[in-house]
């Protein structure tokens, strides 16, 4: 196939939804001294919208999030929460323009997370797969 052809199927299954760029494996996390089994992507959701504070078993749960401009935050977002980042960002708006509540805390980079949530049992993350080790438990693959 000639490289315009190339291009144009690629555009054209972009366009669809059947095509699309090398999406990361974006999991859930805890550190392994987190007794939390696997959680529904619905419990996941309430914990990073501010609507749940609390683990399934009733411990406090702290989310923290990649910075606006991650590629996995995106991800992450649209698979568990169902928002894209504007949708994102017109939520928490609203959340604490009313006093309802603050976003999760943010941290730099992939490293930065790994580090916040294997040191912290009540702390709840996302990661790239290949970026999991002993230190984190996956709670959630979708």
């Amino acid at each position: 196939m000639e490289s315009r052809a190339i291009r144009e199927l690629i555009i054209a299954l972009a366009c669809t939804g059947a095509y699309t760029a090398a999406q990361a494996d974006v999991v859930v996390v805890v550190a392994t001294n987190n007794p939390v089994g696997n959680m529904s992507k619905d419990q996941i959701a309430q914990i990073f919208t501010g609507k749940a504070v609390a683990f399934p078993d009733g411990r406090k749960a702290v989310p923290i999030e990649q910075g606006p401009t991650s590629p996995t935050r995106s991800e992450f977002h649209v698979k568990v929460t169902g928002k894209d980042a504007a949708q994102l960002k017109a939520y928490w708006s609203k959340v604490i323009f009313s006093g309802a509540g603050q976003p999760p805390r943010e941290v730099g980079s992939a490293d930065e997370m790994h580090k916040a949530v294997s040191s912290d049992a009540s702390a709840i993350g996302y990661l790239e797969k290949s970026q999991i080790d002993s230190s984190l438990t996956v709670i959630l693959t979708r």
